[in-house]
């Protein structure tokens, strides 16, 4: 079994500090959080690498909020409900449609910049969205926008610390409560960090797979420091790939922004057919589960290992205003997409499932939250709609912090916490030998395609790296490592129960939806496996 603490320590024997708040990452979730809960607390925000590096800066598509006229919270809820494939949370999706406009105009408060078309909040339409709702900045710069003008915000508040480059090895727990984080601290050296209320905002896990949009820092550690923790984990199946990264040698797989397809930009196979019609009735603008697949599908008749986005039919002035930073980096390798098929093919993009949260952000572990990508709502179901990412984390940010006011402070000095595991020996392997195959394991086990020989034989691989927890570990990309077979342990065997296709879980040997035996959720919990709860929607 993976146990509790990733490392041995005494806390008596470890520097401590206490705060109020912890704030545990420096996306759109930890920034705008931070900031809410500073106007009465003291909060010490702690990013691993830099405030500036996080899922969200790549995001590019926008925001999405019922903002027009002919658009309604109703029309919004209706999407979302669709594309989350029968296992949303109702209550979840409400709070996110009836909430999210007054979250837009709180960032707005703050210093985001959205586009404006004549002097109006400029709205644009991704896949699955009956509506143009889609707020955007700088065109395709969306996420760089927020997390700049919240990354101000946060610099000049007297009430927040951050402390770049440290390292959450471990959620500390005391009497069934999260009392606050063992940290390698920038220089080395361990601290303990008490807090009142720990909010987790570490992002997603697409390092799990060896291609993915996200940048290098998101392997998972949220959901697998919480998981250890004993905290519950809910459907961890549902990864998200998006369909359209960047496909052409030397260059990563940088994302292109479903927005393109949006505003008109078609699929084609190398041998330059339009394809979707015989896979979607929405055509280019289907879920990114179907659109995902059928473009696999596409490349596996045509023998090839990408397709074609097709902008080149709209005005280059068009293109080059509204998708500036695709269009730039494009043209850094040499593809001009004013003139140039765009060659793409999947990567892995989002994870809905998460740490399992009420409609206030809290875990099953008292003063443990969980805000955007590295929580589970409710509200994504098994296949997020787009731009509701960033909508879900101001929307749920506001609400952590109104239940963390409810709480009462920890008034106690925790003292006594300890782990002696007896770990001397470090790891023989090279970490980034271990890291390199446990992304191929995943893409090729437990990607976007499954079945039940592949995912037996990726947990066969995967649990040959268990002894990694019986290691002494002490540099960041080792615990990461831990993390990343975490995670990647428990999507693959939570894929593994469900048999049934639903959302971004596709199973080869059971491809229909099962809504008699599957409209349920899955848990994980360290001390008892795997758990099913039924949907609060059946």
């Amino acid at each position: 079994m993976i146990p509790q603490y990733l490392v041995d320590f005494d806390l008596r024997e470890i520097p401590r500090v206490q705060t109020d708040c912890i704030v545990i990452g420096s996306g759109i979730a930890g920034l705008f959080t931070a900031i809410q809960a500073s106007k009465d607390r003291r909060v010490v925000m702690i990013t691993k690498k830099s405030v500036m590096e996080s899922n969200t800066r790549y995001a590019q598509g926008g925001i999405a909020a019922v903002i027009a006229e002919d658009d309604s919270p109703a029309y919004h809820r209706q999407d979302t409900l669709m594309a989350g494939a029968g296992l949303c949370s109702s209550a979840a999706v409400d709070v996110l449609v009836n909430e999210g406009p007054e979250g837009v105009h709180e960032l707005i408060r703050l210093g985001t910049l959205f586009d404006k078309e004549d002097g109006v909040l400029a709205l644009t339409q991704e896949g699955a969205h009956s509506h143009r709702r889609i707020l955007h900045a700088n065109g395709d710069a969306t996420g760089y926008e927020i997390v700049r003008a919240l990354a101000e915000q946060v610099a000049e508040h007297e009430n927040i610390e951050v402390w770049d480059d440290h390292y959450v090895i471990d959620l500390i727990t005391e009497n069934g409560e999260c009392v606050g984080v063992l940290l390698q601290r920038s220089g080395g050296g361990r601290l303990f960090l008490q807090g009142d209320a720990t909010i987790l905002c570490s992002g997603g896990a697409g390092q799990l797979y060896r291609y993915t949009t996200n940048p290098e820092v998101a392997t998972g550690d949220g959901v697998a420091i919480a998981y250890r923790a004993g905290a519950q984990v809910r459907d961890m199946e549902f990864i998200q790939f998006h369909p359209t990264a960047l496909s052409y040698p030397g260059a990563p797989r940088f994302l292109i922004s479903e927005a393109l397809r949006g505003e008109g930009a078609v699929l084609r196979n190398i041998k330059g057919e339009r394809f979707m019609d015989r896979y979607h009735e929405l055509l280019e603008l289907a879920p990114r589960d179907i659109v995902a697949r059928a473009i696999v599908s596409e490349m596996e008749l045509t023998k090839s290992t990408f397709v074609y986005l097709d902008i080149t039919h709209k005005s280059s002035d068009l293109v080059k205003h509204r998708f500036p930073t695709i269009y730039e980096t494009c043209m850094g390798y040499g593809l001009d997409i004013t003139t140039d098929w765009i060659p793409v093919a999947p990567a892995a993009h989002y994870m809905m499932g998460g740490i399992k949260t009420d409609l206030y952000g809290e875990s099953s572990l008292s003063r443990l939250f969980a805000c955007g990508e590295v929580s589970s709502t409710g509200l994504h179901g098994a296949n997020r709609l787009a731009s509701n990412s960033l909508s879900e984390a101001v929307v749920f940010g506001r609400r952590i912090i109104e239940r963390i006011r409810e709480l009462a402070p920890l008034e106690r000095e925790v003292l006594s916490v300890s782990s002696r595991l007896g770990r001397s020996e470090s790891p023989t392997q090279a970490i980034v030998e271990r890291r390199l195959k446990l992304q191929k394991v995943m893409v090729r086990y437990a990607g976007l395609r499954r079945n039940q020989e592949m995912l037996l034989k990726g947990l066969e691989e995967l649990k040959r790296q268990l002894p990694i927890f019986g290691s002494m570990l002490s540099k960041r990309e080792e615990y990461e490592f831990a993390n990343m077979l975490t995670c990647s342990l428990l999507v693959t065997e939570s894929a593994l129960a469900r048999e049934e296709s639903r959302g971004a879980h596709y199973r080869e040997d059971y491809p229909q939806r099962d809504d008699a035996q599957w409209q349920k959720h899955l848990l994980q919990i360290r001390e008892l496996g795997l758990v099913e709860e039924l949907s609060d929607d059946v």
